[in-house]
C-alpha cells in the first residue's frame, strides 16, 4: 500500500528541517529557563546550608548523575535512532513495537538502578568518600532515578517525531518542584532543628518528587499525540511503500543493544570519572591535612558556583545536538548527503560561535559574574577556580555536537574512545595536582581532559564523514571574535570599577553587554556568519533580509 504527500504536508504538521530548528529553539529557551531556575535553587540553599550542605547534597548529586547516564543516555538515542529509522521506511508497526519493548526496557534499567542506590549508599558514603553524613541525601535522591529512566522512555519517542515541546514541559516540572519543594522542605527541616546534612536530605526529596511529576506529564502527553502519529507519518514517507514489516524482540533487544551501548559508555565514561573525581577530591584534600567538614565546603563550593556557571554554555548547544539526531538519521536512510552535511557544517559552526565567547568572556569575569548571584564569602573562594574552568566549557560544546554527528552516522564507538582517554588524563593528572596545587588542581585536569576528548572527536568526524569544514570560518575567526570579546568585557568592567570608582551589579551587567555587542559585530565583520547559515534558522529569510538593510551581512 501506498500513500501520498502532497507539497504542502499535511495540515497542521511542518516539515522535517523547521521542526528540527523550531525544535532547538524550544530546547535552548527551555535549557535557558532550566539552568537559570537551578541557579535559584541554589542561591537560597547556600544560605540555608552553606557550602558544606551543599557538598553532601553535590556528592549525592554527583553519585545519581552517574546512574543517571548508565541508565538513560544511551537507551534514549537508540530509541530515537531506532523509530526514526523505521518511521522513514514506513514501517510503522514495527516503530510502535519497538517503543514497547523499550519502554520495558526501561522500566527495568531504572529499578535495578535505582536498588542498587539505596543499598549501597553506605558502603558509598562511608568508604568512598570517608564522608559518613552524605549517606541521607543519597537515599533521597535514589528513587529519582527511576522515574528519570520512564521519563527517558517517552522523551526518545518525542525525539523521534522532532518534537521537543513535551521534553521541554517535563524538565520544567522537575526544576521547578526541585526549587519550591526543596526549598520548602530544606526549609522545614531546618526549622525542626535537624543537622545539615538532613537539611540536604530534605532538598533532595524536591527533586525526586519533580521527576514523578515529570514523569506523569509524559505519560499524559503521549496519549495525547496519538492522534497526531498518523499526519506525521503521512507526511515522512513522501509515497514510500507502508510496511507491516516487525522484529522479534530478540532482534529489537539486540539493535539497542548495538546503537545504546557505545552511547552509554561513552556518556557514562565522564559521569563515572566525575565521580571517582569526587572521591579523590575528598580523600586528597584529606590527605593534604583537611579534615573531613573542610574537604566538603570546598567541594561543595566548587560545585555549587563554579561548576553550576561552567555548565551553562553547554546547555546551550545541548538542545543542537539532541534535535540533530533524527534528522541525520532520516538523512543517512534516504541517502541525502547534501542535506547531512549542512547540518553537520552548521552545527559545528553554531556550536563554537556560541561556545567560545562564553567560555573566554566567563573566565575573564568570573568574580563580578559569581558576585552577581552567591555571597562574597563563597565567591572568593570559587572564583579563581572558575576562572581556571571556564575555557574548558568551549570544549564540552563542541564535544556534545561531534558526539550526537558521529552517533547519527553510525560511530558510535569512536566518542566511547575519546571520552576514555580524556577520563584517564582527568584523573591522572587530577591526583597529581590536587596533592601539589590543591584544589586548583581540578579545574586544570578538567580542562585536559576535554581538550584532549574534543579534538580526538574532531578527527574523527572528518575521517568518518568526510566533511571538513573551514578552519578559518569555523575556528579562528570566532576565536579572535572571542578574545577581543573577552578583552572588551574585562577592560569596560575595569574602567567602570577602578577608573571611575563604579560599584554595584549594574556594572557587570553593562560589561558583559558591551562585550555581546563587541562580539556580535566581530562575528559579522569577520564573517565568522554567512548568509547561508542565516537561512538555515527559523525565520531566517526575514532575518537575512533585515540584517542585509543594514549591511551586516554580505550576499
Amino acid at each position: 500500500m501506498k500513500r501520498k504527500n502532497n507539497s504542502g504536508g499535511s495540515p497542521g504538521v511542518k516539515s522535517t528541517t523547521n521542526l528540527f530548528f523550531s525544535g532547538v529553539l524550544v530546547l535552548t529557551i527551555s535549557n535557558l529557563i532550566i539552568k537559570v531556575i537551578g541557579m535559584l535553587f541554589k542561591i537560597p540553599m547556600s544560605h540555608f546550608v552553606g557550602d558544606e550542605g551543599m557538598g553532601y547534597y553535590s556528592q549525592a548529586y554527583t553519585l545519581y548523575t552517574c546512574f543517571f547516564m548508565i541508565a538513560t543516555n544511551g537507551l534514549p538515542v537508540a530509541l530515537a535512532t531506532m523509530l526514526s529509522d523505521s518511521r522513514s521506511k514506513g514501517q510503522f508497526k514495527q516503530a510502535k513495537r519497538i517503543f514497547r519493548i523499550a519502554m520495558g526496557l526501561f522500566f527495568a534499567v531504572g529499578l535495578v538502578s535505582m536498588l542498587v542506590m539505596l543499598f549501597g549508599a553506605r558502603i558509598y558514603s562511608s568508604e568512598f568518600l570517608r564522608v559518613d553524613q552524605a549517606y541521607y541525601c543519597i537515599l533521597a535522591v535514589a528513587p529519582t532515578i527511576f522515574f528519570i529512566s520512564i521519563s527517558s522512555a517517552y522523551r526518545g519517542y518525542f525525539q523521534s517525531y522532532q518534537q521537543m515541546l513535551p521534553t521541554s514541559v517535563s524538565q520544567l516540572t522537575e526544576v521547578l518542584s526541585k526549587l519550591f519543594l526543596g526549598v520548602f522542605f530544606a526549609l522545614y527541616a531546618k526549622g525542626q532543628g535537624y543537622g545539615i546534612h538532613i537539611v540536604a536530605a530534605y532538598a533532595a526529596a524536591g527533586l525526586t518528587i519533580g521527576a514523578a511529576l515529570g514523569m506523569i506529564f509524559l505519560f499524559f502527553a503521549k496519549l495525547a499525540f496519538r492522534s497526531k502519529e498518523e499526519q506525521y507519518n503521512v507526511q515522512i514517507i513522501e509515497g514510500n511503500t507502508i510496511s507491516e514489516y516487525t522484529d522479534s524482540t530478540a532482534t529489537i533487544l539486540k539493535r539497542i543493544a548495538i546503537i545504546a551501548i557505545p552511547i552509554t559508555l561513552s556518556s557514562s565514561v565522564m559521569s563515572i570519572t566525575n565521580l571517582i573525581d569526587s572521591g579523590l577530591v575528598s580523600t586528597g584534600l584529606q590527605d593534604i591535612g583537611m579534615t573531613a567538614e573542610e574537604a566538603t565546603k570546598i567541594y561543595g563550593n566548587y560545585t555549587t558556583l563554579a561548576v553550576t556557571m561552567f555548565n551553562l554554555p553547554p546547555y546551550l548547544i545541548y538542545p543542537i545536538s539532541y534535535s540533530i539526531i533524527p534528522i541525520l538519521t532520516m538523512a543517512r536512510s534516504t541517502k541525502d548527503t547534501v542535506r547531512a552535511n549542512r547540518i553537520i557544517e552548521s552545527s559545528l559552526r553554531v556550536s563554537v560561535l556560541i561556545g567560545l565567547p562564553c567560555a573566554l568572556g566567563m573566565s575573564a569575569l568570573s568574580k563580578p559574574i559569581l558576585s552577581l548571584l552567591f555571597p562574597m564569602e563563597s565567591v572568593e573562594m570559587a572564583w579563581p577556580l572558575l576562572s581556571l574552568l571556564a575555557p574548558a566549557s568551549f570544549f564540552i560544546c563542541v564535544l556534545s555536537v561531534t558526539n550526537a554527528i558521529l552517533q547519527s552516522c553510525g560511530y558510535e564507538r569512536m566518542p566511547l574512545y575519546s571520552m576514555l582517554v580524556g577520563a584517564a588524563i582527568k584523573l591522572v593528572s587530577n591526583y597529581i595536582l590536587i596533592r601539589t596545587i590543591g584544589m586548583y588542581g581540578t579545574p586544570v585536569s578538567t580542562f585536559l581532559c576535554y581538550l584532549t576528548a574534543t579534538a580526538m572527536n574532531l578527527y574523527f568526524v572528518a575521517k568518518k564523514t568526510g566533511v571538513m569544514p573551514s578552519v578559518s570560518r569555523v575556528f579562528l575567526r570566532p576565536l579572535l571574535a572571542a578574545v577581543l570579546c573577552a578583552l572588551a568585557a574585562l577592560g569596560s568592567y575595569t574602567l567602570f570599577s577602578d577608573v571611575l570608582g563604579l560599584g554595584g551589579r549594574a556594572i557587570t551587567l553593562a560589561a558583559i553587554f558591551i562585550a555581546v555587542i563587541v562580539y556580535g559585530g566581530l562575528v559579522f565583520t569577520t564573517r565568522a556568519i554567512t548568509a547561508d547559515d542565516i537561512l538555515l534558522l527559523p525565520k531566517g529569510e526575514k532575518i537575512l533580509s533585515v540584517l542585509k538593510k543594514i549591511k551586516l551581512v554580505r550576499v
